[in-house]
Order: structure tokens, then sequence, then C-alpha cells
């Protein structure tokens, strides 16, 4: 008795990390607005969980500080290098762009509650904002293709210092200013995103290690 042939189920193909890492992003930056349309109908009430540098209940900005912003005009300047560093963040695997984002909340958040109120005249400060993280994602892809050695990384690195490198001069120190761009979020931020690719990327150089360890 013969048997008709079923064709073997079709596997799904595999979303490309461009749509992957873009609908990520735009989720993200979207529950930004949410969180803002939520502080604006309250009265600003959420404003108050930015971190506050050596307090310890300030310690819960670090979780919630990046998503916080002081009106739509905050929010707005940060949009636009939110999704365009963020999503080519995206593009070197979403879980590396998810540890990345991870290391530089954390660490850079924690960055500003140990150093936030140097050089500020007005005592207890409040940071909030998503500057911080976009700093993370901006140094993170400067520095990332030459850890991994990855040239369109690289070329990708070159892009961004060329496009962004001028808002680097916003985690330089800023002495005897009160309130405004918080430049120690800035720089922590920055920093952690270093670290992040110098960890992220230890898969290559590990590698690289082993290539070298070959006799010749």
């Amino acid at each position: 008795m013969s048997r008709p042939v079923v064709p073997p189920a079709q596997q799904p193909k595999k979303r490309s990390t461009v749509v992957v890492g873009g609908a990520t992003i735009i989720s993200f930056v979207v529950l930004l607005y949410v969180v803002e349309l939520f502080d604006q109908l309250g009265g600003h009430q959420l404003d108050r969980n930015g971190i506050r540098p050596q307090k310890t209940d300030g310690l819960w900005g670090i979780v919630f500080a990046p998503l916080l912003h002081a009106n739509w005009a905050h929010l707005a300047a940060n949009t636009g290098p939110a999704l365009v560093l963020g999503f080519l963040v995206t593009l070197a695997g979403l879980s590396r762009f998810l540890w990345a984002t991870a290391i530089v909340w954390i660490v850079g958040g924690f960055g500003t509650w140990l150093i936030g109120n140097v050089g500020s005249p007005c005592g207890e400060t409040d940071h909030i904002g998503a500057s911080g993280l976009i700093f993370g994602w901006l140094t993170f892809l400067l520095v990332f293709g030459f850890f991994t050695r990855s040239g369109w990384q690289i070329v990708i690195g070159i892009v961004v210092l060329f496009l962004y490198g001028g808002v680097l001069w916003g985690a330089v120190p800023v002495l005897n200013v009160c309130g405004g761009v918080s430049w120690q979020g800035h720089l922590c931020g920055g920093i952690a995103g270093v670290l992040a690719a110098y960890l992220l990327s230890s898969p290559e150089r590990k590698a690289r290690e082993r290539r070298r360890a070959l006799p010749t």
C-alpha cells in the first residue's frame, strides 16, 4: 500500500538580526515614553526615584533612573541617540546587547551613586535620564571592534565617533554647577561601556590567544 509523501514541516526562518534589534530598541524607547506619560499624569512623582548619591535609599535609583526623564524635552533629546546607538549595539548580537545594557545600567548607575555629588554646590542631587546608558552604548561601539578585531565593528565605531563623538564632552567634569546635565552619569556610563566591551569581547580575545599559542 502506498502512502502519500508528506513534505517535512518547514522550519520557520530565523528572524534577521536587524529586525530583532530594531524591534528591541523601539520597544525600549516606547517604554520610556509610557513611563514619562505616567510621570506627567502623576505630577512628576516618579522623578523622585532617581539616583541620589551616597544615600542608602538612593540606591534604588540605579534601577529606575534610566527610565525617568525630567520632561518631554529631556526625553526627546535622548530619543534619537537611544534609537541609533542602541540599535547599533544590537547588531553585535541580542545577547551581547542585553549584557552590555545590564553592565552599563548597573555599573554606570553605581558609579553615579558614588560620585554624583562631586563638584555640585546643590547638596543632595537626583540623577535621572537615559543619557548615562546612551553614553555607555556610545563608548561600547567605539571600542568593541578593536577588542574583537572585527572589521565591520571597527567601521561602526569610526562612523559613531564621527557622528556622535562631540557629545563625549558631556562627560567632562564641570565644577560649581547646580542642576542641569549630569556629567557624573555620562562619565560613569561611558566607563561602564568600555568595561562591557572588554568583557563581552572575551570569546574573540581568547580565540586570538589560542591561535598565537599554536606552534608555527
